[in-house]
């Protein structure tokens, strides 16, 4: 018999919460009195409860509170950016437990459905253009997220590098670290080359027209498919396998906290 699941399935850890609780911005004081102030841990589990399982806002069980005012707090927490303040801690603490692979990063994009449109949105063409949005990811070696930018489905690859090359939350390392960046086929393009010589990278990208050659060399791994793997990993939240929010700036908070979740997972936070 199959297990069905529960709100109490898709909580966030203690040791998780730990972290998310130092970050907390401080409340805005309260003009008059009122009900008091619904439990923060409660309302961040009904906020991953909803990134994981993509259900309505006004679908999410009781047990975290009305959904109104889980609603309101997301919405209070974007605009103070503690998404991806708490994606960064997990970088910082990924890299001292780990260390990050600056020396070989991917970059990719991946198109998703967005019915209800909004900002970042546009025609998808592999999708009878239907809205769309495509999201541009930038991983180190073993594929924790380092930097993810938004525009619409219809937006060639390309001209999302910059972007995504100017998002990474923290800082890289000094220019002096030989530093690698692998592409896809669709990135084989002179500005493009010149573009990631100029961040300080060293291009890896096939060359277009040219068919593809399978080598196997004593020693040398592929590395462009990391990306893919996070790309994958970030559809298991179903609210970012199908984007429901209008907002950009709310689409983007979900990013940010499933990144964070991502490397905090990578650093052994928690299973």
């Amino acid at each position: 018999m199959t297990k069905r699941k529960t709100g109490h399935d898709y909580e966030i850890s203690d040791g998780f919460w730990n972290i998310i609780k130092s970050l907390l911005p401080l409340p805005k004081p309260k003009k008059k009195p009122g009900r008091p102030r619904e439990d923060d841990r409660k309302i961040i589990n009904g906020i991953y409860y909803l990134l994981r399982t993509g259900c309505q806002w006004k679908a999410l069980p009781r047990c975290y509170g009305a959904p109104s005012t889980v609603h309101d707090r997301f919405q209070e927490w974007q605009r103070a950016g503690l998404f991806e303040t708490i994606w960064q801690a997990g970088l910082m603490e990924y890299d001292n437990k780990k260390g990050l692979e600056w020396e070989w990063q991917s970059i990719d994009g991946a198109m998703t459905k967005a019915p209800l449109g909004g900002d970042g949105t546009g025609a998808n063409p592999t999708d009878r253009g239907k809205k769309g949005t495509k999201r541009s990811m930038l991983t180190e070696g073993k594929g924790i997220p380092l930097s993810v930018a938004v525009d619409g489905a219809n937006r060639h690859d390309k001209m999302l590098v910059k972007e995504t090359l100017d998002d990474i939350i923290i800082e890289r390392p000094s220019h002096k670290v030989i530093q690698n960046i692998c592409m896809d086929k669709g990135y084989d393009y002179p500005d493009i080359r010149k573009l990631v010589e100029e961040y300080g990278y060293t291009a890896h990208i096939p060359r277009r027209g040219e068919e593809k050659i399978v080598k196997k060399i004593p020693g040398h791994k592929a590395r462009r498919w990391v990306v893919e793997r996070t790309h994958s990993w970030l559809n298991r939240f179903r609210r970012l396998l199908i984007r429901w929010e209008k907002k950009l700036e709310n689409y983007f908070a979900m990013l940010h906290f499933a990144c964070a979740w991502i490397t905090f997972r990578a650093a052994g936070l928690f299973g």
